[in-house]
């Protein structure tokens, strides 16, 4: 298997502080990882060099084969398919769903003057029906429900067939239905052969989808655990990382942790 991630070393620090502290991490094209930690831990900074967006203090990163730092970030983000809340603001509140999703091909966020062509418009439409959106194809994106944006930010981050999909809080603020639909959807996406490499930070163990293989666990910038997800995710992992004696079930696939008794 390629290596499509890989940290050495790796450090990010802000007025003194460490962010991330000597970080070592790799993901393997066939994985599935979840970052787990509390506020302030560094997931979404790790999220933010691993798209291409951030460099580190120190350290050694590689990205599809790329070292940053010496290759160009611009030929590096295309390749990556990354959906976030910081993405959500830069979405024109006029803007249409299915113009949303389209204009990935162009990394713009809103539609312009650019031309696009028919196997474009093709891959559009099939990507809002396999995220459940074709209905909602010529509303605004302002007018759109929480879940219903999250839906729409992944679908344009995997409009062009990344190599490799960042998911930073995909289900956060959801209602209960909102966030089992999107996790039924993020399950059938990873289950596909064509699927790239993808790593979601999330800060609840139930918004887990199944089929997540790897977890990634940190606290202060440095990993407690880091490997397969049965080694990773257990309640004296997540009792470290948190700060809190926690229980943790499985049942079905899924996880759900609690304060311990």
């Amino acid at each position: 298997m390629a290596e499509v991630v890989k940290f050495e070393d790796v450090r990010v620090i802000r007025s003194g502080r460490p962010i991330l502290d000597g970080v070592n991490w790799s993901v393997d094209e066939t994985d599935r990882w979840v970052i787990l930690g509390p506020n302030g831990a560094g997931k979404s900074t790790l999220l933010s060099i691993a798209s291409a967006q951030l460099h580190p203090t120190s350290g050694q990163v590689t990205i599809l084969d790329e070292q940053l730092g010496r290759a160009n970030v611009f030929d590096i983000r295309p390749r990556i398919g990354f959906a976030s809340s910081a993405m959500a603001k830069l979405i024109p509140e006029d803007e249409t769903v299915r113009n949303t999703v389209l204009t990935a091909g162009y990394a713009v966020a809103g539609r312009w003057n650019e031309s696009y062509d028919e196997i474009d418009n093709e891959q559009t439409d099939r990507v809002l029906a396999e995220w459940q959106l074709e209905n909602l194809a010529e509303r605004t994106f302002g007018t759109l429900s929480d879940g219903e944006r999250k839906r729409t930010l992944i679908a344009r981050a995997v409009m062009t067939d990344p190599e490799l999909l960042l998911l930073d809080e995909p289900s956060a603020s959801l209602d209960l239905g909102a966030r089992e639909n999107l996790l039924a959807s993020l399950t059938d996406y990873a289950a596909s052969d064509f699927a790239p490499a993808i790593v979601m930070v999330t800060h609840h163990v139930e918004e887990i989808p199944v089929g997540v293989t790897h977890a990634l666990l940190i606290r202060e910038g440095k990993i407690v655990t880091a490997g397969p997800l049965a080694e990773s995710l257990t309640a004296a992992n997540l009792t470290e990382t948190f700060g809190l004696p926690l229980d943790l079930t499985y049942h079905g696939g899924r996880f759900a942790a609690r304060a311990a008794n």
